[in-house]
């Protein structure tokens, strides 16, 4: 887990090995424009002009039956510390959980039910003998029934993703959430559960939603597919459409995974303390009729995997 001074120390290291030119092509930017930012006009123009060359040409072959894995890395910013997450490489499988926040007020710790499910899960995936394909629908139920037979209190999101072979395959209970990108570009996407604005399905040992209610899917991947799961702080504060222009610069200068996470995991940071529009405050608006601008600071977990052979 990064802290964020780290993540700052981080993000200096990738401004100097990023020209300023290429950042303004995907309008990314860490602060403030350089003055020199409005002679760029002639390498911003020319790095606009490779994007159509950055990817390979999309083969249009059927999808090859060898199995994929997954090379990852996470980036955590807390606000109250109620985000968990965990992710194993072998057998590829992906946990975010976000404590409800709410359960603060009445006197429980909102961080106690999503550190329970993730952590049920990582010890149940720890103990699979190598091969084994993990239902990420079965490992969120067990889990989740393990933290009500624990007595555990609070209530959380939760979402957990499964490499199986070719397919990306998951189940989620609220507004946790990921996204699958394909030469940058989204091409699967979770869509929030929600039973009112700002209360998102959740789960608890007495009442809330149940396992029967999770999303459920799976997508088939490809090799040089990235994958970006994380809890409400990230999907509450960047569009989709600033989530692509972040993995195709990540792409364009080859970051790899760790230092995706954290430029992503900056910029959800950056767009919560924003007066701007966000994703939540779209969403207020359309949703309640009030006026809202402006993010949402909350805990922030971002975790990156990107798809090999």
């Amino acid at each position: 887990m990064d802290s964020l001074p780290q993540i700052r120390q981080t993000l200096e290291k990738i401004r100097a090995r990023t020209p300023e030119p290429l950042r303004l092509a995907f309008r990314i930017h860490f602060g403030s424009l350089p003055a020199s930012a409005a002679g760029a006009r002639q390498d911003v123009a020319r790095y606009l002009a490779a994007l159509s060359n950055m990817y390979e040409p999309e083969d249009l072959m059927e999808f090859d039956e060898v199995p994929l894995k997954m090379e990852f890395a996470s980036c955590y910013l807390p606000d109250h510390d109620e985000d968990a997450h965990f992710a194993h490489a072998e057998p590829g499988v992906i946990g975010v959980a976000d404590g409800v926040g709410g359960c603060r007020g009445k006197g429980m710790d909102a961080a106690a039910f999503s550190r329970k499910i993730m952590e049920n899960a990582r010890a149940e995936v720890e103990s699979c003998v190598p091969g084994t394909h993990i239902c990420p629908c079965g490992l969120l139920e067990r889990s989740y029934l393990r933290a009500v037979a624990a007595r555990t209190p609070a209530a959380s999101t939760a979402i957990i993703l499964s490499l199986t072979g070719r397919f990306l395959k998951w189940a989620y209970v609220g507004d946790s959430g990921f996204a699958v990108f394909r030469r940058g570009k989204i091409i699967q996407r979770s869509q929030p559960q929600q039973n009112y604005f700002n209360c998102p399905y959740q789960l608890r040992s007495e009442g809330g939603n149940k396992i029967s209610d999770a999303a459920v899917g799976e997508v088939r991947v490809k090799a040089g597919d990235v994958v970006v799961v994380g809890s409400d702080g990230l999907f509450d504060n960047v569009f989709d459409s600033g989530l692509e222009r972040i993995v195709q610069m990540g792409a364009a200068v080859k970051l790899p995974p760790d230092l995706l996470a954290n430029v992503i995991a900056e910029e959800a940071y950056v767009k919560a303390r924003s007066s701007g529009d966000s994703p939540f405050s779209v969403s207020c608006r359309e949703q309640t009729g009030t006026s809202c601008r402006g993010g949402k600071e909350d805990d922030i977990t971002v975790v990156v995997a990107y798809i090999l052979e």
